[in-house]
């Protein structure tokens, strides 16, 4: 990335500048991303799909896919989705099963919930052979207020450290008790730079965003300036609305312990590379993503609701997920309009609004990230 770029991004908050295009277009810029961002810390999905030993899934985490199991003694590990044989993934990418063992499915070599070889049919004294040399690839995990995060370098710093302050913004909510109970997946044909910084603003919110304006002020709420590598703020729930629905209705519960604030409000949260979690009153979204390209992107949509209004008969997560999968689809049409605009050859990087604080925060964190410096490490001034 240019110097001058860099530095036109890492100006004060008032006088920047966004990231260039080929910051959004570059397959070289992509590359290292792939690289640099997408090896440390980055969610790979939800502790409860794991919940029982036994349990795999195979999991999309920046360019590949990580195999997650929980085991006998009720620790879940990540394993690189390879087996050591012909290197043939151990589950699809998505994939889930429960059994006692791990078994590859195309020469049923198998191996211990705890990722060592038992098992590797024709080897018996022909060759010699040693199984404890050939246990899956362990990968650095961690369980987090109910998210997986994996660390595929190994090298990153602590995840409280990395994800400094922000177990504080969720401690009230505390998702980890949380039942997801519905999740959409889309293609946006976008950068995933584009859909972090759509989420952490509502200038854009009057010009495309009717339902959500009708149950939130687009100029409410303010951001944070917190320790760790996420980037969040908060708004208003209208008066007389019980949570963003189409009509702010709820069809679920208040979540336990809430305070008379966060009873209404919604916090928007992202959690640097690939992590947005939105707290509602009444339940939690998380939308996950996995760059598929330097214009294509996957994005998991999850809506997480407290067990008092899961486990009530009838219970339908619709008035939630309807009201976001309009909410996304608008926005995914916007992230797409930029990025075609990014790749005509004519944009040129543009200044931020003052309701853009928020945006000035990730970009700040991205050029960190190219200038070779710790994303999760902010400078002490914050924006103005």
């Amino acid at each position: 990335m240019p110097e001058a770029a860099l530095q036109a991004a890492l100006a004060p908050f008032g006088s920047s500048r966004m990231l260039p295009p080929e910051a959004y277009t570059s397959p070289d810029v992509f590359a290292w991303e792939q690289r640099n961002f997408f090896t440390g810390w980055q969610c790979a999905g939800f502790a409860a799909d794991l919940a029982e030993p036994g349990a795999q899934r195979a999991e999309p985490v920046g360019s590949t896919s990580v195999l997650l199991v929980r085991g006998k003694d009720g620790a879940l590990r990540g394993f690189a989705n390879t087996c050591r044989h012909r290197g043939h993934e151990i589950l699809p990418c998505g994939g889930a099963t429960t059994r006692r063992s791990v078994v590859c499915p195309y020469h049923a070599w198998s191996y211990t919930l705890e990722g060592d070889l038992f098992a590797a049919p024709g080897y018996d004294g022909a060759f010699d052979f040693d199984a404890a040399q050939f246990p899956l690839r362990s990968l650095r995990v961690q369980e987090w207020h109910g998210y997986v995060f994996v660390d595929l370098s190994g090298q990153a710093p602590p995840l409280e450290e990395y994800l400094g302050a922000l177990g504080d913004r969720l401690a009230l909510h505390r998702p980890e008790r949380l039942v997801v109970a519905a999740r959409h997946t889309y293609v946006v044909q976008a950068n995933w730079k584009t859909i972090s910084e759509n989420y952490q603003e509502c200038y854009h919110c009057p010009e495309i965003h009717p339902e959500l304006c009708a149950v939130s002020p687009p100029d409410s709420g303010e951001n944070w300036y917190a320790p760790g590598a996420w980037v969040g703020g908060w708004m208003d729930i209208r008066p007389g609305m019980a949570t963003m629905s189409l009509d702010g209705h709820s069809d679920g519960v208040l979540i336990p312990g809430l305070d008379e604030w966060a009873s209404t409000r919604v916090d928007y949260l992202g959690v640097f590379p690939n992590l947005l979690v939105s707290t509602h009153p009444d339940y939690v979204m998380t939308h996950r993503m996995a760059p598929l390209g330097p214009n294509r992107t996957w994005v998991e949509c999850a809506w997480s609701f407290p067990v008092e209004a899961t486990s009530r008969p009838g219970f339908d997560p619709a008035y939630a997920v309807d009201f976001w999968d309009v909410t996304n689809k608008q926005d995914w049409a916007a992230c797409e309009s930029v990025q075609r605009g990014m790749e005509s050859g004519l944009a040129t990087a543009g200044p931020l609004s003052p309701q853009e604080d928020g945006v000035y925060q990730f970009v700040t964190m991205v050029a960190r990230g190219y200038a070779g410096r710790p994303v999760h490490v902010k400078p002490e001034a914050q924006p103005v």
